[in-house]
């Protein structure tokens, strides 16, 4: 019977070890803001990445994720993660403390994901020219999240789509940043700025006849029952930024670094391939939705693209000649 007992409570205390190892406080918490809801693929991938960081580091370090926006918008996260007081974010990149930040908007270099997988890789020109500029302003470029490449919803039909010579006979609504009014012009576009809240009742009355800037998820979220075409012309692509405050990265540990550097890692290339996934999925809903669905091939965006690309020069003011130069170098179609 006492040995029965012993046994008993050396089992006990066994659990309650595990118990208070399970339970233990980490060492470093880290909160991660993103702006998309919780249930975006890019809070889902957020959850991933803190999963396998507190899965590698054996518990010691737990990123907390706050999606929709819940630690401010992306600007004001921004300046958080400048100053130290929020750790990690995955956002839009705010052009107000930079102009060139903009640089991953540009129109007109990537016409489909094979482009994406080697433009937005971690070794390739464009995340060291974007890393180098952030890492000024005190923040850590870790990858980016792709969500979706760009196309233009409307709600009449738009004049020989491909032939950026023709004007579309459309008004279409676009971001205020110069990269998409330039370029949409380019393609054959009459433009007009409207703000983002109010860009389904401006289809909805005529104030606007079409948007530019949307990848499709969103397109189909928020307008499915205003837009009656959609054109799928890759001239652009929604991009995430995954940044870790400059103060609170140096902080770390070479090795817990890389724990987080390669989480992002995978979330970055699964994002890639989720965003292919996802626009084919709402490009079918939008179908069965009733929205006429327009898709070409890479050649045949080839004018497109090229078209986009004669804006270029206009962007040296706010983004200087030599970045442009820069981009051209490596970016041009065919490069």
């Amino acid at each position: 019977m006492r040995k029965s007992l012993s046994v008993v409570a050396m089992m006990v205390a066994f659990v309650m070890v595990l118990a208070g190892t399970a339970l233990a406080a980490p060492e470093i918490t880290i909160k991660f803001a993103g702006q998309n809801p919780a249930d975006h693929p890019a809070t889902e991938v957020m959850n991933q990445i803190a999963a396998e960081v507190l899965e590698k580091s054996k518990g010691r370090i737990e990123i907390k994720v706050f999606p929709a926006n819940q630690l401010g918008d992306y600007t004001l996260v921004f300046e958080e993660l400048i100053r130290g007081t929020i750790e990690m974010a995955c956002i839009s990149v705010p052009s107000q403390f930079d102009p060139r930040l903009e640089l991953v908007y540009i129109n007109g270099f990537v016409r489909g994901y094979e482009d994406v997988k080697k433009v937005f890789a971690p070794d390739a020109w464009l995340f060291g020219r974007m890393h180098e500029m952030i890492d000024r302003l005190g923040v850590e470029l870790l990858g980016f999240f792709i969500e979706g490449m760009i196309g233009t919803g409307t709600t009449k039909p738009a004049v020989d789509p491909l032939n950026p010579a023709v004007p579309k006979d459309v008004l279409v609504r676009v971001p205020n940043m110069d990269v998409y009014k330039l370029a949409a012009e380019a393609m054959g576009y009459r433009t007009v700025t409207i703000p983002y809240a109010d860009v389904y009742q401006s289809m909805q009355t005529g104030v606007c006849e079409g948007v530019n800037g949307y990848p499709v998820a969103a397109a189909y979220t928020a307008l499915r029952d205003v837009l009656k075409h959609w054109y799928m012309t890759n001239y652009s692509l929604e991009c995430l930024n995954i940044m870790f405050s400059g103060k609170a990265w140096d902080s770390l540990k070479p090795e817990d670094q890389q724990i987080i550097r390669d989480a992002v890692n995978r979330g970055a290339a699964k994002s890639i391939e989720m965003a292919e996934e996802i626009d084919a999925k709402y490009m079918q809903m939008m179908r069965d939705y009733g929205i006429e669905v327009h898709t070409y091939t890479e050649e045949e965006l080839t004018p497109l693209a090229e078209a986009c690309a004669t804006t270029w020069t206009q962007l040296e003011k706010n983004m200087t000649k030599e970045l442009m130069d820069e981009f051209r170098a490596n970016m041009a179609p065919g490069k």
